[in-house]
């Protein structure tokens, strides 16, 4: 039995960061200034903080596609492009 992915938050107003195609979560953190290290990244992971299409994830090198929304602390993100 395979899950159902989670539908993308409908969030329009979001920045779009352009990509080259699939980038890794840490990274597009970093780029996106969401946070400014890769130890920021890693506690944000680790404190829960990070949201990718609306659920909690903790891997930094989850790969993200266009069209993928993330949100730090649930106030800021950002839209794959």
């Amino acid at each position: 039995m395979s899950e159902t992915p989670a539908p993308v938050p409908d969030r329009p107003d979001l920045p779009e960061v352009p990509t080259d195609g699939a980038i890794r979560l840490g990274q597009l953190l970093k780029l996106a200034s969401l946070v400014e290290t890769g130890a920021d990244a890693k506690e944000a992971l680790g404190a829960g903080a990070v949201r990718v299409n609306g659920e909690v994830e903790s891997r930094r090198g989850r790969q993200l596609v266009r069209g993928d929304v993330v949100e730090v602390d649930g106030a800021r993100g950002v839209r794959v492009g």
